[in-house]
């Protein structure tokens, strides 16, 4: 037994007929303060019953006997039924069927026909919704009558056949659940039809059958069951385990009440869970007569009055019955309530039991009762006093939703216990964070988390700092960051409150070892951050402090700023470049940035960084054993430079290059000065590659017209071909002389080459060069003619075209008008133009010929320029 139900209030304490005679109560009816008794002696008495209510919130009633009426057939009346809507009461007893006034309890004799019958039930959920009429099933011998009452008689609407007499039924709309001798069915009284549900042995239960809801009903089942059937003839409910020697039942919604020899029992239809147990001995009849229940001894009739469904939930709940509460109050009867209130009454028996759950470290329940019951997270923030913000101006609900203290408390000092309990509110937190039921909350909640975070989970922390909209206290919030020695979150926080020099001046002492927190991120972030600083002052303060332990990472902190960064005096290029001065190799890559990044065409900024780069490759040189890679890595990159730039000081280069025997970087030079022949000396004599220098021809002709790229390969040549080598200097350098006239890359001007080519080589010698040049001659040739061809036919139609417009004729008469000014002509000078339209001279010099082409309809696309006659 888990709950008071319902209380027993004597209602008549005694039940009499006359003083001499004892009565017996068989059956009882009620409509409204009325209630009717049919006893054995076979006398109907009637009570006006009052109900008072006392100040303490006890209940009682006071009984006053109305009438009495004695039926000469001297048998026990069985069944009583009010028929309010007509003031009639319909009995049964022996088999007839009995028609009373209701309130002078006097025979209506034309009604009282009906003999031989058995059992009669009224049809709580008919079709037709007939106010002066109501609708009857009575049991005689083996058929059904369905009939209609009236006023002043009985109307039989129609009689269904059943296997043997009823002993007891109840209806519902066109169904009809009756129980025969052995047996309970249902039956179809439009169709007819009759379904078998279960058999009974009636010599150990006693048949019974009570109509629960719509279409539902409850029947007296073997094995001492409660059977729950519908008129589908199907259960949907578990039965009730409701012992032996039932004599009645009664429903009250979400009840049954059982009534045995000895008890009144109650069970949830919920759960079908026992719920209450009375003591009544002696009992005869129970029944709910519209939501008012009486039961009867002898000749003692009790009201059972149901316990208010709040006093109730809330006994479940001091008794940390959560389900059983939730499901009463969910399933209860809630009459009086609006579905708001309710809504708002529910919400706090949800807050209740989450706050039980929560007590009993059942996490999930309580989570879901939280979220559904919209519970105001201060109440459980406040369970944890160290997180809840000192400037919190939250006080707890009253009456409380619950006698926890604390959760040290509730937890009885155990730590892990403790340490369950603030991860779950962590994790509900972070749940609620950005829904509704975090409405009003910011603060605390941030604050919390912020708490817990620091506590709990470092990374997690990180995560939340870095979110953009965060509400924390900052007094709290710093404090048990730095007293957590939480450095690099610290800074974040400083960050989220816009302290940068208080975030930097973390990270820093973090980086120089005077702050200890493996979760940052090391001089990277920190250069990250610089880079993207808008407080130029600020940003300068630091820049030493990098760039002492990383020129190549402290550089970006000038060379990745964000686009749209407003200029300013002590970011100009000029100001850094000075400054990097100390730092070489951060110097170096910031020239870069600006060279070839930035693309700056200022010359010092390429001679500068020409200039490193040589002293770069001289150092290298200098050491004993130069590593080659670093060596050659570092002439690329200057040899890559002197090719692409052209505003460095190439004489201040050339000078440092030739006293360091740097020839390839002095071929460049030369080439820049335009003295190529120098250059290819150089790339042949010195460097001897050959192949270098026919590049060279390629690269410095590119871009230029194809006598310059003559002039470079016959300069290559003669270089090739110096007759002011020695014998055995011109033998070496033939075949590469006749490589390079054979080559697919190389252009000559024919003419001087011949001239060049000494006397004595043979023709075979220059057999591919020459073929290849007759067909590159005669190609130009045919491309020359083809030209003139073309150049004959655009002539020929521009003379058409001339000739065309010259035949065009004009004629000017009177009426014809400037399309322009929109006056006539006065004088024979006009002006015609592309588009056939005629205006004044005048007009046609201030003329926007677009604008005019546009409002004009009439275009002649014979016609050319503009022209006057």
């Amino acid at each position: 037994m888990t709950v008071k139900a319902f209380d027993l209030v004597p209602a008549i304490e005694r039940v009499s007929w006359t003083d001499k005679v004892k009565t017996v109560v068989e059956c009882l009816e009620s409509c409204g303060k009325h209630l009717y008794i049919g006893t054995r002696e076979c006398v109907v008495i009637h009570y006006m019953l009052e109900e008072k209510q006392y100040l303490e919130g006890t209940t009682l009633f006071d009984s006053t006997k109305q009438n009495q009426k004695y039926l000469d057939i001297k048998k026990p009346i069985t069944l009583l039924k009010a028929l309010s809507a007509l003031n009639r009461i319909l009995l049964l007893s022996d088999g007839n069927l009995i028609v009373l006034n209701m309130f002078d309890l006097e025979v209506i004799p034309s009604m009282t026909k009906l003999k031989g019958v058995s059992y009669f039930c009224l049809n709580e959920n008919p079709e037709t919704n007939n106010p002066f009429s109501v609708e009857v099933c009575i049991a005689k011998r083996r058929q059904l009558l369905i009939c209609h009452v009236t006023d002043d008689k009985i109307i039989q609407l129609r009689d269904v056949s059943v296997p043997e007499t009823p002993a007891a039924m109840a209806m519902d709309g066109e169904f009809a659940c009756i129980a025969l001798s052995s047996k309970y069915v249902v039956v179809n009284t439009e169709s007819g039809y009759a379904q078998d549900l279960f058999p009974y042995d009636s010599s150990t239960t006693t048949p019974l059958v009570k109509r629960i809801t719509k279409e539902e009903f409850l029947l007296g089942g073997p094995s001492a069951l409660g059977m729950f059937v519908t008129t589908a003839g199907i259960s949907e409910r578990p039965p009730l385990q409701w012992g032996e020697n039932v004599i009645s039942v009664a429903y009250s919604h979400p009840y049954i009440i059982v009534l045995s020899s000895d008890y009144l029992t109650v069970y949830s239809i919920l759960d079908q869970q026992l719920k209450q147990r009375l003591t009544f001995h002696g009992g005869s009849c129970l029944d709910n007569f519209d939501g008012k229940m009486y039961v009867a001894s002898s000749d003692i009739i009790c009201a059972l009055l149901p316990v208010p469904w709040e006093k109730q939930v809330q006994a479940l709940l001091n008794d940390k019955k959560v389900t059983e509460a939730l499901e009463l109050a969910k399933y209860s009867n809630r009459a009086g309530l609006s579905k708001e209130q309710f809504r708002n009454v529910y919400r706090r028996i949800q807050q209740q039991a989450g706050f039980i759950e929560f007590s009993l470290l059942h996490f999930d329940e309580a989570r879901e009762l939280f979220h559904e019951g919209q519970l105001d997270v201060r109440e459980l923030i406040s369970l944890y006093p160290d997180l809840l913000p000192a400037s919190s101006s939250f006080v707890r609900m009253n009456p409380p939703l619950h006698d926890i203290g604390n959760v040290s408390e509730m937890c009885s000092f155990e730590s892990d216990a403790i340490l369950s309990c603030r991860k779950f509110l962590l994790h509900y937190l972070e749940s609620i964070r950005n829904s509704m039921d975090a409405a009003g909350a910011k603060i605390e909640i941030d604050t919390a988390l912020l708490k817990l975070y620091t506590e709990m989970d470092y990374s997690a922390l990180l995560s939340f700092l870095n979110t953009t909209d965060i509400g924390c206290q900052p007094k709290e919030g710093v404090e048990v960051l730095h007293r957590f020695q939480r450095y690099h979150a610290l800074a974040l926080f400083h960050l989220k409150l816009g302290e940068n020099d208080l975030a930097l001046s973390i990270w820093s002492k973090i980086i120089s070892g005077e702050y200890s927190d493996p979760f940052y991120p090391g001089l990277g972030h920190f250069v990250e951050f610089l880079s993207k600083l808008s407080d130029h002052l600020l940003l300068w303060k630091y820049v030493d402090f990098v760039l002492e332990r990383d020129q190549k990472l402290g550089v970006r902190i000038f060379i990745e700023r964000p686009p749209s960064e407003i200029s300013s005096e002590r970011l100009r290029p000029d100001f850094i470049v000075e400054y990097l001065h100390r730092f070489p190799i951060a110097l170096i890559k910031y020239l870069e940035y600006l060279v070839f990044d930035k693309k700056l065409e200022k010359e010092k900024f390429h001679t500068h960084l020409a200039v490193m780069y040589m002293d770069n490759v001289l150092q290298i040189l200098k050491l004993p054993e130069p590593e080659q890679t670093y060596l050659n890595d570092a002439r690329k990159k200057l040899q890559h430079l002197l090719h692409s730039s052209s505003l460095y000081r190439v004489q201040l280069l050339l000078g440092k290059a030739t006293e360091s025997n740097l020839h390839k970087e002095c071929a460049i030079l030369y080439g820049k000065l335009e003295e190529h022949e120098k250059a290819l000396k150089i790339l042949v004599h010195q460097l001897q590659d050959h192949d270098a220098a026919e590049d060279y021809c390629i690269r410095m002709s590119n871009g230029r017209d194809k006598k310059y790229r003559h002039r470079l390969f016959y300069a290559l040549l003669s270089v090739y071909l110096d007759s002011t080598l020695e014998e055995q200097k011109r033998e070496e350098m033939l075949p590469a002389a006749i490589q390079l006239l054979n080559s697919e890359l190389a252009e000559f001007d024919i003419s001087k080459v011949l001239q060049l080519i000494p006397s004595d080589w043979s023709v075979a010698i220059l057999d591919q060069f020459l073929v290849r040049a007759l067909r590159s001659s005669l190609h130009h040739r045919y491309c020359c003619r083809l030209r003139s061809a073309l150049s004959r036919g655009e002539n020929l139609q521009v003379k058409f075209s001339k000739i065309h417009i010259e035949n065009t004729s004009v004629v000017m008469t009177e009426d014809r008008i400037c399309a322009v000014c929109k006056h006539s002509f006065v004088e024979p000078a006009f002006a015609r133009h592309s588009n056939a339209a005629l205006t004044h001279p005048q007009c046609a010099k201030h003329l926007n010929s677009i604008d005019f082409q546009s409002k004009s309809q009439d275009l002649n696309p014979f016609t050319s320029d503009s022209s006057l006659s």
